[in-house]
This record gives structure tokens, C-alpha cells and sequence, in this order.
């Protein structure tokens, strides 16, 4: 990742796939860290997660993605003590979104050239049921549900996905999700 400056500032590329449309039919394998990486969700002992409430939190409103977004399925997940990892699968968008007026940028005309990566018009307006509005929509939901109990909590501010492209990194992952908790050291 490389740091560029934008109207004098610094700032930090995008982590996603500049030619990829992250509302497109796909698997993607997701990670979302805790910031700093502290252990708000629970602890491993045994090589079993004891969740805490923060994490029990971040568990259930993982399945609740299925009531706030279409044409999704989930594959593996679990909760770690500072991050999670899940499966999420978006099947039958049709590479389409809907446009919404402001989300984590500026809302800024269409580009007036076709030139432009689709990562670049993502910033512009990354549109409802990609995995950027989804993953945002959760982070925030357990943010909020964490503050209302008054949990020490808060997320990393990006989150790192992976573009499943076939079927043995499908199970290679997912067996890999499955084992996290016993693996951890």
C-alpha cells in the first residue's frame, strides 16, 4: 500500500481490487480486527473462544447481515478474541447496486470520463449491498450496540477481504476459519 498526498495531504491507497466491483457475485473471506488488537471479544483457553459480551455482540449481529442486505449467504465465521473472520457470499446482484446519496465519502457528481477504474468510482459512491456498505453497516451496528452497554470496544478502521476464486481456496479457507481458534498461540 502506498501513501500519496491529495490536496496537499497525505492519504492511504485503497486495499481494494481497482478492477473488481465488490457488489459482483462472489465469496469473500473477510477480517476485521479490533482496534489495536485488544482482546474485547473473549479469550482463548483450551483452544476454545470463551466469548465475552462484546463478542457475543459481534456474533449475533454477524447473522443479522442477512436481514439488512440482499442476496447474501454466509459461510464460516468465528469470533476471535480481537478480530473475526467470515464468509460472506453475494449471489445474484447481478454486478449491480443501488446509488445512495452519501455514505463514507463525499458525494460527488459521476465521473465525467469512462477512463476511470472502477475502484476509482467506487470512492465516488460505493452504492448498497457491495461488501464495503455491508462490512460498514456491521462494524457500526456492534459499535453502537457495545457503547449503549457502555462495553470498552472499538474496530480497527479498515477491514482486509479476499476475493474467493474457486473451490479448494473455498474450503482451504474455510477450514482455516474453522481451525482459528484451536491454531491460536
Amino acid at each position: 500500500m502506498t501513501t500519496n498526498k491529495y490536496k496537499g495531504k497525505y492519504r492511504n491507497e485503497s486495499t481494494r481490487l481497482q478492477n473488481w466491483n465488490y457488489a459482483w457475485d462472489a465469496a469473500y473471506f473477510i477480517t476485521i480486527c479490533t482496534q489495536n488488537r485488544e482482546h474485547y471479544f473473549g479469550e482463548i483457553q483450551n483452544g476454545k473462544m470463551n466469548i465475552s459480551a462484546a463478542g457475543s455482540i459481534a456474533f449475533v449481529l454477524w447473522y443479522e447481515i442477512k436481514n439488512h442486505a440482499k442476496n447474501i449467504e454466509f459461510g464460516e465465521f468465528v469470533v476471535m478474541p480481537n478480530h473475526v473472520h467470515g464468509i460472506l457470499i453475494l449471489d445474484g446482484n447481478d454486478g449491480t447496486t443501488d446509488t445512495v446519496g452519501t455514505t463514507h465519502a463525499l458525494s460527488l457528481p459521476p465521473p465525467s470520463n469512462d477512463d476511470k477504474t472502477i475502484g476509482n468510482r467506487r470512492f465516488q459512491n460505493q452504492g448498497k449491498n457491495t461488501i464495503s456498505s455491508i462490512i460498514g453497516s456491521y462494524k457500526s451496528g456492534v459499535t453502537k450496540y457495545c457503547n449503549r452497554l457502555d462495553l470498552p470496544f472499538a474496530w480497527q478502521t479498515r477491514f482486509y477481504d479476499h476475493i474467493i476464486r474457486n473451490e479448494d481456496a473455498f474450503h482451504r479457507i474455510s477450514n482455516y476459519i474453522m481451525n482459528n481458534p484451536s491454531n491460536w498461540s
